[in-house]
Formats: structure tokens, C-alpha cells, sequence
């Protein structure tokens, strides 16, 4: 057996291959890439592979063993969560904030609250070993309410209706939930790692709302720094300052995806980095890395734990507690807004899409210990499902709601994230 470098380069091999085949055999069959690359994780695992061929199954990294290909896809997640929050244009939020912050309100606390609910009614088999309820009902209601921006763009792009008032909706409340969304996983993972001790909380978040006013406060340097520079240093700038932001998370007790993000509002400052810069980084991290990450996230899947009569109930109640709840705060917040029925309703189901973003949550919760391998499997089933579920709905609901001119302009670099 290979070791070392070979092996290294082995499973990296193996691994963005079949990764890459299963998404574009996805993609071909109208679903989402994440479908496929999860897949390959899943087939790589021990739940497939292990049992057909054990020998060459030790040949692949394990979850938690400290691989080097577990490092290679953490990079991955903290650069995918850097660039998607680059892409938020603060501006354009602010121009529809009474009809967007209905939307998000309503879009982001009914599924949080239901989560919530359904955390404390969760079977015990699903909780982390030492985890406090509370903190697993909170951490299972972020689970429930983060949406993923890049399926529900590519969705819209299908249908040539990124640039309608109904797309750009969906794409924005989604970004502001899942803006919120981050915030609360931040509180989450420092009430995991200190418990309820009010006084470390408080001190997480202060150093949360730190590191946002800094953000804020060097947003001038940033779009000096980035402004009118070459490809390659502006790639290597942006990189750096979303490990070192992600690097300062940590360091303040709270999780490194949190810094990333934060730090993508910065790397998207206007008046910064060309778009066309970013666009090329970005590439490279949906090609190569993210397939990396959404292929490891397969192996601890574990399909046997929803074998469990215990298990497959809570997560058939729990798919349908997501759906249910996305459906109807995207939906109220829409009609209270002005909103026809079926422009409501593509809204709502939109923004039932999870995909990468609750694959990224899932990963986090198993990390921290709040989940066990049966939670976390069922987090990922309603990641994939809902992302299937995003494409049909939209395009039933929007082929019977009055769709008007576009009111907005395409941004360029979105063009390059539809592939999860």
C-alpha cells in the first residue's frame, strides 16, 4: 500500500475523479452537481466500498484521522464561504430592505423555530455524546434555516430569470438569511465549546461583533488594496484575507467559516477587486475544492443508521418539518409584502433549497461533537432532497406566476458559481 506523498496524491485522484463524473452525470439528468459529489464520498465510503472491497477501501483518508485531504477541503470550504459572501451587494439590499427584510424575517425564524422545537423533541440517538439539549435544538434550527444561494441561482439561470424581480429576490433574502445564518452558527459553536457560561458567550459574540466592526471600519483600505491590481497578487491577496479572518475566528473561540464569511464582505467591497478576478478564483475552488470537501462530507455518511425505525422517523419528520417551514415563511413573508400566490410560493421555494451551505453546517456540528454520525446523516439527506426538490417547485410555480421585465442587472462573477 502507498504512503505518504503517492498515497496522498492517490486519494486525490481517485476522489476529484469520481467526484467530478457523479456531478456532471448529475448535471445531465437536470440535478444539482452536490447530488453527484456527495455521491462519491458515499461510494467511496465504508458503507459501499467498505463492504464490497475492504482491501482498497484502506486506501481511502477516514473521517477525523487528520488526512491531508481533510485539510485540502476545509481550504475549500473557507474559500467557498469567503466568495459567496463577496458576492452580496449591500447596496442593492438596502434598495428593497421593507420587502427583503419580511422575506428573511419570515423566510429565516419559521424554520428556525420549528427546528428549534424539533430539537427538543429529538430521540437521543441523534445528540452528540456530552451535549447539552438546548444547545442541539439551537444548533438543529440553524440547520433548518440556511438556504443555498448557488442551486437556486443556477435554477433561475435555467429559466432566464436571474435578473427578474422574483430571482432577485429569492437571491437576495437568501442571502441575508443565511448572513444571519453564519451569526447564529457563531453563538451555536461557542455554546458548544463553553456550554451555557454566560460570561464566555457574551464574550464570543463580542468578539463576533469585533471582527464585524472591523470589516466595516477597513472597507476603504480593502478597496484601495484590491483596486487596479493584476490577477494572480488580488487572487493572493483575497486568499489571505479570508484564512487570516477565518484564522482570527478561531482564535477568538469561534468557528473559522464564520471568519471566512465575514471576511467575504470585505473581498467584495465595491470599487475593489475586479469581478473578473474573483470569477477566476472562484472557478478554481468550485472545480477542485469544493468537489474535494462535498466528497469527503459523503464518507461520513452513514445510510445504515436510517435503517433505524428511530432514526428514519425522526429524519422523515424532520425533512419534512425543513420543507414545510421554508415553504411557509418564504411564502408569508412574500404575500405581506405584495406578493401574488404563486410568486409567493416560488419564493418560498426557492429558499428551501439547502445544498452546499447546510452540507458546510452539517460538517461543522459533527466537528463539534453536537452531532452523531445518524444526525448528521439525516442534515445531509435534507441538504440533498431539498436541493432536488428547489428545481421543479420553482419551475411550476414561476411557469404560473406573472413574470414581468427585469428590473435589475446579471452580475458576471454569478455566472460562475452554479455549479452547486
Amino acid at each position: 500500500m502507498p504512503a505518504g506523498v503517492p498515497l496522498f496524491l492517490l486519494q486525490l485522484i481517485v476522489i476529484l475523479l469520481l467526484a467530478v463524473l457523479l456531478g456532471r452525470l448529475a448535471a445531465r439528468f437536470g440535478q444539482p452537481a452536490i447530488v453527484g459529489e456527495l455521491s462519491a464520498g458515499l461510494l467511496l465510503g465504508p458503507a459501499v466500498l467498505g463492504q464490497l472491497a475492504p482491501e482498497w477501501s484502506q486506501w481511502l483518508p477516514k473521517p477525523g484521522s487528520g488526512a491531508l485531504i481533510d485539510a485540502i477541503a476545509q481550504l475549500g470550504v473557507l474559500l467557498l464561504v469567503g466568495l459567496t459572501a463577496a458576492q452580496l451587494d449591500l447596496a442593492a439590499l438596502g434598495r428593497q430592505a421593507g420587502t427583503l427584510a419580511r422575506i428573511s424575517a419570515w423566510g429565516l425564524l419559521v424554520p428556525l423555530a420549528l427546528g428549534v422545537a424539533a430539537g427538543f423533541a429529538a430521540p437521543e440517538v441523534l445528540l452528540g455524546p456530552g451535549t447539552r439539549r438546548e444547545v442541539f435544538a439551537i444548533y438543529f434550527g440553524v440547520a433548518l434555516c440556511v438556504s443555498a444561494i448557488p442551486v437556486i441561482a443556477r435554477t433561475l439561470t435555467d429559466l432566464r430569470l436571474l435578473d427578474h424581480r422574483i430571482g432577485q429576490l429569492i437571491l437576495a433574502s437568501g442571502a441575508c438569511q443565511d448572513a444571519v445564518g453564519w451569526v447564529l452558527l457563531a453563538v451555536v459553536g461557542a455554546m458548544a465549546a463553553t456550554g451555557l457560561d454566560v460570561g464566555a458567550l457574551g464574550l464570543s459574540v463580542l468578539w463576533l461583533a469585533v471582527l464585524l466592526a472591523v470589516v466595516l471600519a477597513a472597507r476603504p483600505l480593502a478597496r484601495r488594496v484590491l483596486r487596479g491590481g493584476e490577477q494572480a497578487p488580488t487572487m493572493t491577496i483575497v486568499v489571505v484575507m479570508i484564512l487570516t479572518a477565518a484564522l482570527a475566528a478561531h482564535a477568538a473561540a469561534l468557528e473559522p467559516v464564520v471568519g471566512a464569511f465575514i471576511a467575504g464582505l470585505l473581498v467584495g467591497v465595491k470599487g475593489g477587486a475586479d469581478p473578473r478576478h474573483l470569477a477566476t478564483l472562484r472557478t478554481v475552488v468550485i472545480a477542485v475544492l469544493a468537489p474535494v470537501f462535498l466528497a469527503f462530507a459523503g464518507l461520513h455518511l452513514d445510510p445504515a443508521a436510517l435503517a433505524d425505525p428511530v432514526v428514519a422517523a425522526a429524519a422523515a419528520a424532520a425533512l419534512a418539518i425543513a420543507v414545510l417551514g421554508k415553504l411557509a415563511g418564504g411564502y408569508v413573508g412574500a404575500r405581506t409584502s405584495g406578493l401574488s400566490h404563486w410568486e409567493s410560493f416560488a419564493i418560498g421555494a426557492g429558499l428551501n433549497s439547502r445544498g452546499l451551505i447546510e452540507v458546510i453546517v452539517a460538517t461543522v456540528g459533527l466537528r463539534l461533537g453536537i452531532l452523531t454520525p445518524a444526525a448528521y446523516s439525516i442534515i445531509v439527506l435534507i441538504a440533498v432532497t431539498t436541493s432536488l426538490m428547489a428545481p421543479p417547485l420553482l419551475r411550476m410555480a414561476l411557469a404560473r406566476a406573472s413574470i414581468g421585465e427585469p428590473d435589475g442587472r446579471r452580475q458576471s462573477e454569478r455566472n460562475h458559481d452554479h455549479l452547486h
